[in-house]
Order: structure tokens, then sequence, then C-alpha cells
């Protein structure tokens, strides 16, 4: 599933990075650390993945 925004996509990383043992899970907050505890990290490494060209900064809710 790939991201809807460039938020969601950085959040992503910084739970990859996190599952990969590259990051300390403490430091992750908010949606980060949501995605660290429900998705794979195939799932989070298809979402970081994502490209941020022409993505909206956050993803609205409409």
């Amino acid at each position: 599933m790939p991201a809807k925004s460039k938020s969601q996509q950085m959040a992503a990383g910084a739970a990859l990075s996190a599952k990969r043992g590259e990051t300390k899970v403490s430091e992750l907050q908010g949606a980060s650390r949501s995605m660290y505890d429900s998705m794979s990290e195939q799932e989070l490494e298809d979402m970081a993945s994502t490209s941020r060209k022409g993505k909206p900064d956050h993803k609205s809710d409409d």
C-alpha cells in the first residue's frame, strides 16, 4: 500500500528504521509508533519506498 502523503511516508520510514534496529523504538512518536506496532516490516517498506513527488504534505480527510 503506497503512502498517501509525505508525512505518512516519513512516519513509515521511521517505523521501518526501528523495526530493523537502526533506531530506538522509544524514539518513535505518534503515527510512526502505531505503524511500528501494527504493520509488518514488508508493509512498512512498501509504504516508505513510495515516491514523495506530487504528494501532499498531509492527507486530507475527504
